[in-house]
């Protein structure tokens, strides 16, 4: 007699095959994962793509900075050579302007600020555009040079007011310091300006600071039909001063003449930083221009 098989390995067909169960004994049946949309890949895909440019882009960016900055300080080492400055800023500088003026002849002053990195030839162009972004060699520059206004008559404190400008570079050279006079406490100890020409060197003081917006023409003053209403300019300035030195407005009403500074600056809604110098002589009480 046949050895009868365990029920568990018995088919329904007497065959030594394996039970095929029903499906619901099996289980909730497995569902294939879902493809992911085309489009989302292709997105992703771009994603990556306009981080990769926008990385290399930052990165070109800051290595192109750079570079301009470093032949900026190149230029401004070169023109340094030009000037002799005294260790303590008693005295001013000693300028080789034969030299300067066979660099370039619209050389006209040398701007320098004791304990600070300002010590510059300054240049007077046709127009304001000139040497805002180019050198005296004629070269483009991102910090170009400092200049005088094309609409001062010249650079002897001729005009009550003769105003100079320089670019506020990020990395402190050219008139970021000058900036600076708007806060207090480097307006009192940053006391003297030396403004040379050929004709003599002018010991200023600088007086107070304050800030504009860029489109706010009312700096761009030179000349008034009376030293009254010259002083009330001035006066009107100090009145919205970010600093200013104490007995500023006793010092205007004795003031003839001003060395105005004007330049860039980083506060939200200001846009321009503009100090006035009076002579050192006037500060200190004279009625008279201080010409040393």
């Amino acid at each position: 007699m046949a050895k009868k098989q365990p029920r568990h390995l018995a088919s329904s067909k007497g065959t030594n095959d394996f039970e095929v169960l029903p499906a619901s004994k099996l289980g909730p049946k497995a569902t294939p994962p879902k493809k992911r949309p085309r489009w989302r890949t292709v997105v992703s895909t771009l994603l990556f793509v306009v981080a990769i440019v926008l990385f290399a882009a930052a990165g070109y960016s800051w290595w192109s900075a750079q570079q301009q900055y470093a032949a900026q300080e190149e230029v401004n080492e070169k023109l340094a050579g030009y000037a002799t400055v005294p260790s303590d800023g008693s005295e001013p500088p000693a300028v080789d302007w034969d030299g300067l003026k066979a660099v370039n002849p619209d050389v006209c002053a040398w701007l320098q600020i004791p304990g600070t990195v300002v010590n510059y030839p300054v240049y007077q162009g046709a127009t304001n555009e000139t040497y805002l972004r180019t050198t005296a060699e004629g070269n483009y520059s991102v910090g170009g040079q400092v200049f005088l206004d094309c609409e001062n008559t010249g650079p002897d404190l001729v005009d009550e007011q003769t105003i100079v400008y320089g670019h506020h570079l990020k990395d402190g050279s050219m008139f970021a310091q000058v900036a600076a006079y708007d806060e207090q406490d480097f307006l009192d100890t940053a006391t003297t300006v030396w403004w040379c020409t050929e004709q003599g060197n002018h010991r200023m003081t600088p007086l107070f600071a304050y800030h504009v917006t860029e489109d706010d023409e009312t700096v761009r003053q030179f000349q008034w039909a009376t030293v009254e209403d010259f002083r009330s300019y001035l006066l009107g300035k100090l009145a919205n001063a970010a600093s200013q030195r104490a007995g500023a407005a006793e010092v205007i009403a004795r003031t003839d003449r001003v060395l105005t500074l004007a330049t860039c600056n980083y506060i939200d809604g200001k846009g321009r930083t503009v100090v006035v110098c009076v002579p050192q002589a006037t500060y200190d009480g004279s009625t008279e221009t201080a010409t040393e």
